[in-house]
């Protein structure tokens, strides 16, 4: 810990000699301009319903992508398996307000795609209104919107160094004439990446333990570009098209060494030699409408959409086994997996405000439909005890409609009330295995917001909504599959979704202090299940552990507590973001209704900080740092050890030539290692992971074009309506 500590307090040192000089900007007109937007807005804010991180124009950005911006954001977490959290649950990614499509390593691999300098903001929704989609927590991320006259844009060059080397490089090109913009973003990364895991399972009906440690290297090429076209018809219609293609060409080699024991004696080994390619597709699709009446604040938004996702993936293990009984043996496993999603969907939505009480009333609704098909193969010969092959269906049509009413009182008591209503009818089937299902459920999701001024000083906040967390399509699906480890996977046609209750307060101190306290409460869920089952192989039975998501019920109360200070000194040059969280979880009635000897109550712990300083000794040097400190609970599992994170960058700018050097520093004090226990009714295993998320990078700039931006998303009735956004 001392090692993360002595850094920042270097940086601290360093912020305050600098104000011993003359505080006088000599700078030319951009140079000031760019001081004067980091004055205008602090880099978080903390609202009713939102935690909000500023980083446009902020240092923050350099050498960055859109994805390591997210693992910076205050309440935000991203465990081992690229799982993001907010405040230690899952979430609900948007950009610029519309859904995507990306979950898990898919969302990761997307965001890196999408430049950091491109970034407005990254909205925390703690409490989201009925307009946002059945989920818990949402993240927002806003892009800039550039609206001045001509062409300007950005290209950037990075090189980062991890265990290997890695390269990303993007332009970014804007043009407005008029009543017309046009934006193109084009990105291409390559990356190679080294993970080291290790899993030690215990399994309590046979005394038995698997002790499997593997070794990956993997590499991706991956390029996107994304094309944005904006017409004003008059001052109050636009028209627009969205169209984005994202791909991924990916490669990976692992190793993996397990060895079984029973009662502590020797029982067999194997190592395990894997390949795997894989090529993913994403091709989106969006048309606007959007009628905007600024003198009444009446707003039509009008979406129509499509999108694409194939993912073709080969991969092949050899495996040499050793056994006590047998002897030894070579044998081999392909999995082919040729992937096709196709979403369609149409959304509405209006608002306007009623009477001169201050008053607004919003109401919309979605129409959503998917069509997702993964055929899987096997070959090779480990097939004894397997299905070979097998094509599986999902089909699904939600539909929503939602409506806010949004008030304020006394000038002092704004309220927020809102209800959703969703019907899902979805269709589940495998070709060959035969396992299908259909089914259809609505779902009423009541919000409601309340938030007192007492004075300028003082104020509090308070929110309930009902949510339902729906399992993702993939984790429907029976077909088992190796994975890297020797452990197979497979999906649960059986699952059920998951509804909670969730009541939020927040106490605002000095518009500097906020304590926000949370707690939830459900009575199923669906976690991940580790089994051993038996096949025949050879005419023999051969015992296998499978992983797979399983329903659960049983109560669980969930508590949280957070507080949060943002601070700025030296004339708005240095910026200081705090936060400190504590996650409590009551699973004394779930664990004993489910059987799983654990301990009933998890912790979770967790401490952040962002610092900024913004033209260091007037030279126009921008320096940054981040920490975190958590241990990332979560579910069944909890960690063993806290895990450290840290990033320190440093950007010098050059205004007459418009170019930008920057070189950062990630965890280079202390590396991530993820270490958990999870426990379940067979057992429990305990499983580390070593990330690769450590090194340098140096990034460089070039700008051409007027620069200045503005906010694309919050129009004057989302600004002022109650509750407010």
């Amino acid at each position: 810990m001392k090692t993360i500590l002595i850094p920042i307090a270097l940086l601290a040192g360093i912020f305050t000699f600098a104000q011993t000089e003359k505080d006088t900007i000599k700078t030319n007109e951009k140079e000031i301009e760019g001081v004067t937007v980091t004055v205008r807005k602090p880099t978080v804010e903390s609202k009713v319903d939102r935690t909000v991180f500023n980083v446009a124009n902020s240092s923050i950005l350099a050498g960055n992508t859109t994805w390591d911006v997210l693992r910076m954001t205050p309440l935000v977490s991203i465990d081992n398996n690229d799982a993001i959290k907010a405040e230690g649950e899952s979430v609900t990614v948007y950009i610029n307000d519309r859904k995507s499509v990306f979950t898990g390593k898919e969302l990761k691999e997307y965001l890196k795609t999408i430049p950091a300098d491109n970034l407005m903001k990254i909205e925390v929704i703690t409490s989201p209104s009925s307009r946002y989609e059945a989920t818990g927590t949402v993240i927002n991320i806003v892009l800039k919107k550039r609206d001045d006259e001509g062409m300007k844009g950005s290209i950037t060059l990075n090189n980062r160094q991890n265990t290997k080397n890695s390269q990303y490089t993007n332009f970014n090109l804007n043009y407005h004439k008029k009543n017309f913009t046009q934006t193109l973003i084009g990105s291409y990364s390559d990356n190679t990446y080294v993970q080291k895991n290790s899993s030690f399972y215990t399994w309590y009906d046979d005394n038995s333990t698997n002790q499997i440690d593997s070794y990956m290297i993997g590499r991706s090429k991956s390029p996107s570009v994304s094309s944005t076209s904006e017409f004003e018809i008059d001052n109050k219609n636009t028209v627009g098209v969205i169209l984005e293609y994202y791909q991924s060409n990916s490669t990976s080699n692992s190793e993996a060494d397990r060895k079984d024991f029973i009662n502590n004696i020797f029982d067999s080994s194997y190592e395990q030699n894997q390949n795997s390619i894989g090529l993913n597709r994403n091709l989106g699709t969006n048309i606007f409408y959007k009628w905007y009446d600024k003198e009444k604040n009446k707003i039509l938004d009008v979406n129509l959409g499509t999108n694409y996702y194939g993912q073709s993936e080969d991969s092949y293990f050899i495996n040499n086994i050793f056994s006590v009984a047998d002897g030894s043996s070579t044998k081999d496993l392909g999995v082919i997996t040729d992937t096709e999603n196709r979403n369609y969907y149409a959304k509405i939505d209006y608002t306007q405000p009623l009477g001169k009480s201050g008053a607004s009333f919003e109401v919309g609704g979605k129409v959503n439909f998917n069509n997702n098909v993964i055929p899987n193969n096997l070959y090779g010969s480990m097939l004894s005890g397997l299905s070979s092959n097998d094509v599986f269906h999902y089909e699904d049509q939600i539909t929503s409609l939602y409506a806010n009413y949004s008030r304020t009182f006394f000038k002092k008591l704004e309220t927020r009330i809102g209800l959703r209503y969703e019907y899902i009818d979805y269709r589940i089937r495998q070709d060959i295995g035969g396992a299908s299902r259909k089914d259809g459920y609505g779902s009423f999701l009541p919000n409601i917001l309340v938030k007192y001024t007492f004075s300028d000083k003082y104020d509090l906040s308070l929110t309930y909504n009902r949510n339902i967390w729906r399992p993702w399509y993939a984790e429907f699906n029976p077909f088992m599959t190796p994975n890297t480890d020797g452990i197979y996977s497979r999906g649960n046609i059986e699952l059920n979704p998951n509804p909670s209750d969730r009541l939020y307060m927040k106490l605002g101190i000095l518009k500097k202090y906020f304590i926000s306290a949370r707690y939830m409460f459900t009575d199923q869920d669906y976690w991940t299940d580790y089994l051993k089952e038996n096949i025949l192989v050879d005419g023999k039975e051969k015992t296998i552990n499978i992983t797979q998501p399983s329903n659960f019920t049983g109560k669980v109360h969930k508590y949280y507590l957070y507080a949060n200070t943002n601070q700025t000194f030296f004339k708005n040059k240095f910026t200081v973001n705090l936060g400190l969280g504590w996650y409590y979880i009551d699973n004394s009635d779930f664990n004993a209704k489910n059987g799983i000897k654990s301990n009933a109550y998890i912790s979770y712990l967790s401490a952040s900080t962002n610092l900024s300083y913004t033209n260091l000794f007037n030279k126009n040097i921008n320096l940054s740092a981040w920490v975190e400190i958590s241990n990332q609970n979560n579910g069944n599992s909890t960690t063993n050890r806290a895990n450290v994170f840290h990033n320190i960058s440093a950007t010098k700018i050059f205004p007459k030539t418009q170019m930008e050097v920057s070189l950062q520093l990630m965890n280079i004090f202390q590396r991530p290692n993820y270490d958990a226990t999870t426990y379940n009714q067979q057992g429990f295993v305990r499983s580390s992971s070593k990330w690769d998320w450590y090194g340098a990078s140096i990034s460089f700039v070039k700008r051409f074009g007027n620069q200045k931006v503005k906010e694309n998303t919050k129009t004057d009735v989302e600004k002022n309506g109650g509750g407010g956004k």
